[in-house]
């Protein structure tokens, strides 16, 4: 009995080592100057089939929504907030709610005023957390990091 059930825990650890594997989103940022002194940071995030991830939007549905946390410097000031495009409003059954998600691409814009002349680069975080119809990955904090001019 006590081999029939160490076999059942290590199998069903590699179900959930190989849930915490997955990475369903990938990441980029660019810089794009408006003129001298100000330009856009823009953030997208490409979503593999049948995975989608939350809104910023906040919500009680027991989502966590994708946030942006900007390192502080004297070399750049945020101008607004981060804007998202591409958002839907979906049903999400499991969740019993209407929910702002994103499927297949996610696409941010951050605005930012330059204070420093010499190029140099934007440290910031993004925590966020994906789903598909079978289950959630817990929330992930990734860091990214542009040069400016």
């Amino acid at each position: 009995m006590k081999t029939i059930i160490t076999i059942c825990l290590l199998f069903l650890s590699c179900f959930y080592i190989k849930a915490q594997e997955q990475n369903p989103i990938t990441w980029m940022a660019n810089y794009k100057a408006i003129n001298s002194s100000e330009g856009i940071i823009v953030i997208t995030a490409n979503i593999e089939k049948n995975w989608h991830m939350f809104s910023q939007r906040p919500t009680d549905a027991g989502t966590i929504p994708t946030s942006f946390n900007f390192e502080n410097s004297k070399k750049y000031q945020l101008i607004g907030i981060t804007e998202e495009i591409g958002a839907k409003e979906e049903f999400i059954k499991e969740f019993d709610a209407t929910l702002f998600l994103f499927t297949t691409k996610a696409e941010f814009s951050q605005k930012v005023k330059l204070l420093s002349k010499t190029g140099f680069n934007i440290k910031f975080k993004v925590e966020y957390m994906c789903c598909n119809d079978k289950m959630c990955l817990p929330p992930k904090t990734i860091e990214l990091s542009i040069k400016t001019q």
